[in-house]
């Protein structure tokens, strides 16, 4: 009889963890979609109902059991990279991903360039 018990509270215990996972999975998930309403909130701070529409096809994808990439490819290709905060990385946003990174050199060069001047001035 103790040992049923025991099972039975194993069991639960494994539920519950199992649905805090997926909660805590859609409620990131959330938090990485744009709302294309309001533009500068993601679904889980909007109010609007594209948000909430969102919300439940997100709720609904996961239910459906497809994982986090194949809800972002999703969404990407209804409504375009513009819903993702964080963007693929892919040939045509290259140059965004990579211009930061090129600005930084071309502006590593300028500052050695500009004080070799200087130096050789004085």
């Amino acid at each position: 009889m103790k040992i049923k018990i025991l099972y039975l509270i194993l069991f639960f215990n494994i539920s519950i963890c199992a649905s805090s996972n997926e909660i805590l999975n859609e409620s990131q998930i959330h938090k990485n979609l744009r709302c294309l309403v309001c533009q500068g909130q993601s679904i889980s701070d909007s109010n609007s109902e594209f948000a909430q529409t969102l919300k439940m096809v997100v709720k609904d994808l996961i239910k459906q059991g497809k994982t986090e990439d194949e809800i972002y490819n999703f969404l990407s290709d209804k409504y375009g990279d513009w819903i993702l905060y964080k963007p693929k990385f892919n040939y045509e946003n290259f140059l965004l991903w990579s211009f930061p990174y090129l600005v930084l050199v071309f502006g590593g060069f300028i500052i050695v360039f500009l004080i070799r001047k200087r130096q050789k001035k004085t």
